[in-house]
């Protein structure tokens, strides 16, 4: 490895580690620095996975308070996220990446505009007196439904489950935030272990996204909770084109 290989590897994966714990899609800076450094796809996208799963838990932490009030709600979310995980990674193993990549920007736009108008959305189908979010059959199915995904790609997997935890109720961004960094962090154990048993991944660079990805969760976390609401928001809504826009080119 040389010096600009490593910098450049490090410090997309601290731009990744602060998107994923912000909004998602931090996949976009580091799978390509991987490739950019000359590691092969496989090994990039193993290698990128293992990276990017202590920046979630990083994240999760900075999000600790948020998290204290849903820990009864969090038990049945975690383990749904677990088994979609698994089903997610059972499914990449039995499908060819070509077929996948071809729906992902319809997902990534479907996704977004989800979020965009979670909150309408939420309040018509829940009601005006509805309380707060619980564990209900539509918001289990959604997060076992992103999931699956996470497990299978991953890429715009923080867009998805930020549109399905509003779509679920949960009114305050922040509190999504949280959420969504914890649960990612579930599904990412589970990819992990797949790719490290696998030997798919390339240490050398993964050891260096390692550190610097986590130092850009918690930064990003840290920094996201200062942001107001509404511009997180659109921070969010703005992420999700960008990454639509990028696959849909892609795939042209």
């Amino acid at each position: 490895m040389t010096g600009w290989q490593i910098a450049l590897v490090g410090i997309a994966a601290f731009c990744a580690g602060a998107m994923n714990s912000v909004a998602g899609g931090g996949t976009f800076f580091s799978f390509p620095a991987l490739l950019a450094v000359g590691v092969p796809p496989v090994a990039a996208n193993a290698s990128n996975s293992v990276a990017l799963w202590p920046a979630s838990l990083s994240g999760a932490w900075a999000y600790r308070k948020e998290l204290s009030r849903y820990k009864r709600y969090l038990i049945p979310m975690g383990v749904v996220s677990f088994i979609g995980g698994i089903g997610g990674g059972l499914l990449l193993l039995s499908t060819k990446d070509a077929t996948f990549s071809k729906l992902i920007p319809w997902l990534l736009l479907f996704a977004t505009v989800l979020f965009a108008f979670s909150g309408r959305i939420s309040s018509w189908l829940r009601g005006p007196e509805s309380g707060k979010p619980g564990n209900s059959p539509t918001s289990l199915a959604g997060q076992a439904v992103v999931s699956v995904y996470g497990g299978f790609f991953g890429a715009g997997m923080g867009i998805l489950m930020l549109a399905s935890l509003a779509m679920a109720g949960h009114d305050d961004v922040h509190e999504i935030n949280a959420i969504k960094n914890l649960l990612s962090a579930i599904i990412y154990s589970v990819t992990v272990t797949t790719f490290v048993v696998a030997g798919a991944v390339d240490w050398p660079y993964t050891l260096i996204m390692l550190a610097t990805a986590t130092l850009g969760g918690y930064w990003g976390a840290t920094i996201a909770r200062k942001i107001p609401a509404l511009w997180l928001r659109r921070f969010i809504i703005t992420v999700g084109m960008l990454l639509t826009v990028f696959y849909f080119y892609k795939t042209m």
